[in-house]
């Protein structure tokens, strides 16, 4: 009996020992601080000051500090965890150093020997870190708490391995091992918690994958990581730079058999291999661009990957234009040169004019929104500015593709369709600036305008007819253009009669004000006739300026302050004070001769 009292008691004070079990929800708290603290726009800055500053915090709160002069630091064991808030601290460290390693990988250049040496050490703290966070937790926490602690230290140890490029079967292991954690606690508890573990799972999916490829056990193709690259979120940040590394190695091993540019039906040889990377890239970044799912995705990314084929051309033809420099006197290979300058040129343009049509698609629906309320709309001279553009850049490159001397029936049909696109151009430029002269009130201006951009569409249309390989969408366009003229004409002519019946009676009014003694006309303001039903904007589209309250206000005379004379200071007689002014002092000679 007394052997089992004495068992009792001693687990009693192994409990008291131990101290209760403390419960964090760790991806939920990192989750909620890092959107809040920059890493919802990839800024690691930002989010790794925040972590300095939150355990500057939880150092004070705890007064756990390292002392003063000196910087001892004070571990943290199992006997100091007494407050959830020591676990917080490690937790933190892990993520300092993480986020300290995450700012190096995103430097412009990307990392150089030091900088990478640096990035692997912060790594390796933070390995350190989550470790002991694990081991804190498995004693000092609850089961959950526990269990997130493992997959994150998991998370922490794959990350470092996949930065070090090597022993990807461990770093598969940890993901996976990190991936198992949060399908099962995805399963239990609150729902932003299971959405959580949800998104988790999908961030780690990429990176699973990738080391798969990269231990031979999965047949994974380079564009299938191209599409895994498009998912974003912290934990794939790193994915994203192995990514690029996999498709520069993807290019490279392409342009190693990319002999040959076609342009219309002309085949130009490469012989710089940069240059043929430079062009793959952009044919790549193209065929995305064209794909059916493209046209789902937002304007600003759409114009994002043009500015990225423009780069990728652009690098191509400096290479080229440097090869011709040092090409010597081989004219054949100046010939060929040349001949790929002018392709590439012609393609670059072409981009050229896409990109300048879907920022009118995008000016065109906001110039249709103008009613609505709280929203930018697009002026008319916005969009001639736009067309101006384009049909500059048709100009530019029919004129690049007629410049040869033998021309193939590809270019002469290519330069006759730009041409063509030209005419189209100027025909809506024309529209719209009618547009423009119809909003401040000219209108005949814009009548004239109207009726030549309908003759204009009307010759594009009948042109466009003739030719065989006719594009419906430049047909429907023109048409609705047509349309749009014509009801745009009527209005203006209607608009026009009306405003030239009203002139007789201003007129009327004008002349019944005129006063023959000369008087000047009293102008109202809206101030002085708030009782009268009469407007005080002018006609709409004039130029009068409103008539609110006349500014600068009129003089007013005000009162002045009385004027005080002072006439009792000539009634008054003064004491004499010669009996305390000072007396002047003689000398014995004074006394003597006065």
């Amino acid at each position: 009996m007394s052997k089992s009292n004495g068992l009792s008691a001693m687990d009693v004070d192994e409990e008291k020992q131990i101290g209760p079990k403390f419960q964090i929800n760790v991806l939920q708290l990192l989750k909620s601080a890092q959107m809040q603290h920059g890493l919802r726009h990839s800024d690691y800055t930002r989010y790794r000051k925040y972590c300095t500053a939150r355990l500057r915090r939880l150092y004070k709160s705890l007064k756990f500090l390292h002392g003063r002069g000196k910087f001892t630091r004070r571990s943290i064991t199992e006997a100091t965890v007494t407050d959830v808030r020591y676990l917080h601290i490690v937790l933190y460290m892990a993520e300092r150093a993480w986020s300290h390693a995450m700012e190096k990988r995103q430097l412009p250049d990307g990392p150089n020997g030091k900088q990478r040496i640096y990035l692997l050490g912060r790594l390796r703290k933070a390995v350190k870190w989550a470790t002991l966070f694990t081991q804190l937790c498995s004693v000092r926490g609850d089961s959950r708490t526990s269990l997130e602690a493992e997959a994150y230290a998991s998370y922490m140890k794959g990350t470092l391995l996949f930065e070090q490029d090597k022993n990807w079967q461990t770093a598969l292991v940890n993901f996976k091992n990190a991936r198992a954690v949060y399908e099962e606690l995805g399963k239990y508890g609150t729902v932003e918690n299971q959405i959580l573990c949800r998104e988790r799972v999908d961030e780690l999916e990429p990176s699973i994958r990738y080391c798969l490829h990269k231990v031979g056990e999965s047949k994974l193709q380079t564009s299938e990581l191209l599409d895994i690259g498009k998912m974003e979120g912290p934990a794939l940040d790193l994915f994203q730079t192995k990514l690029e590394a996999v498709m520069e190695e993807a290019r490279q091993q392409q342009a190693a058999t990319m002999t040959e540019f076609n342009w219309l039906g002309r085949r130009f040889p490469i012989s710089n291999a940069k240059t043929r990377v430079s062009i793959l890239k952009a044919q790549e970044l193209e065929k995305e661009l064209h794909s059916p799912a493209a046209d789902s995705l937002p304007s600003e990314k759409r114009l994002a990957m043009f500015d990225k084929i423009f780069s990728a051309y652009h690098d191509a033809r400096s290479c080229i234009r440097n090869d011709l420099a040092t090409a010597g006197n081989a004219e054949n290979v100046k010939d060929d040169l040349t001949g790929l300058d002018k392709a590439v040129s012609a393609v670059l343009g072409q981009r050229t004019i896409e990109r300048n049509q879907l920022l009118v698609t995008v000016a065109k629906s906001k110039f249709r929104k103008q009613n609505d309320k709280g929203e930018k709309v697009t002026k008319p001279e916005e969009l001639v500015r736009l067309y101006d553009l384009l049909i500059q850049n048709t100009t530019d490159l029919s004129d690049l593709v007629s410049s040869a001397r033998d021309r193939s029936p590809e270019e002469v049909a290519f330069a006759e369709e730009y041409i063509l696109k030209g005419s189209a151009f100027r025909a809506e430029r024309c529209f719209y600036l009618a547009k423009s002269y119809s909003l401040v009130g000219k209108r005949t201006e814009a009548y004239a305008l109207f009726c030549h951009a309908r003759s204009l569409a009307d010759a594009a249309l009948q042109t466009l007819s003739k030719t065989n390989n006719s594009e419906k969408a430049l047909v429907e366009e023109l048409k609705a253009l047509i349309e749009n003229c014509r009801s745009s004409s009527c209005i203006e002519h209607a608009t026009g009669i009306m405003e030239e019946e009203k002139i007789p009676e201003r007129l009327s009014k004008g002349v019944s004000s005129i006063s023959l003694n000369g008087d000047k006309k009293v102008e109202k303001f809206l101030m002085d006739m708030l009782d009268e039903y009469a407007s005080a904007l002018g006609e709409p589209g004039s130029k009068i300026v409103p008539r609110i309250e006349k500014f600068p206000p009129a003089f007013q005379s005000v009162a002045c302050s009385p004027i005080v004379l002072d006439i009792a200071y000539n009634s008054i007689e003064f004491p004499s004070l010669e009996n305390r002014m000072k007396k002047e002092k003689k000398g014995l000679l004074s006394r003597f001769w006065g």
